[in-house]
């Protein structure tokens, strides 16, 4: 995938949302940085602090963090027109508690927080659809804490697999039960069930 067509991907991305004209676009552009990572390469590790915000161009990435007994816990996954970060790291310019990893061989969009910053002044449009998105991210966070403490584990599976489609197929399973909060031994019984309740 070329420069060009990798940049046309986040341009058509913002222009779902918020309407660009041409010189927006010649100044969204001098501010990108384009990153390759290779399947299992860090964008970010536990102890940095998110300076970036990222879209994923093609791939996919996820995000997690070790507890205090040593198990991986999977917090966010992302294939290609998501954007991926620590937040709460970019927003207070702490450092991470998280590690964001590269599931496959991917390419990334990234504009560092004083580069978005100068966009926010020079291009309006880019302001809203970030306050537009910051919106949206703020529901789903709501929706799934909600799901997580009242929903059953079927239901939980079922919303995933409506919610994102095509996204089972690309992560290991033991990455989707931990996302989920389950085993994977349950997680292989829950997508027996669902093919029993579907055919």
């Amino acid at each position: 995938m070329d420069t060009d067509t990798i940049v046309l991907q986040l341009i058509e991305h913002f222009r779902e949302i918020v309407f660009l004209e041409d010189k927006d676009i010649d100044c969204i552009n001098s501010k990108l940085e384009i990153i390759q990572l290779k399947k299992k390469d860090y964008l970010l590790r536990e102890g940095q602090v998110s300076r970036h915000m990222r879209f994923i161009a093609q791939g996919s990435l996820y995000a997690y963090h070790i507890d205090e007994k040593g198990k991986e816990n999977t917090t966010q996954l992302g294939i290609e027109n998501w954007w991926v970060n620590d937040l709460y790291s970019y927003l207070s310019e702490l450092p991470s508690r998280m590690f964001i990893q590269a599931n496959e061989d991917t390419t990334i969009i990234q504009i560092s927080k004083n580069n978005l910053e100068s966009l926010y002044k020079e291009v309006p449009a880019v302001s809203e659809f970030w306050r537009l998105k910051m919106q949206s991210a703020y529901v789903t966070l709501q929706e799934r804490t909600f799901e997580h403490s009242r929903v059953d584990a079927y239901t939980k599976y079922r919303t995933f697999i409506t919610a994102y489609r095509n996204i089972e197929q690309r992560f290991p399973q033991y990455m989707i039960a931990s996302y989920l909060g389950i085993t994977v031994e349950y997680l292989s019984y829950l997508r027996k069930k669902h093919l029993s309740d579907v055919s």
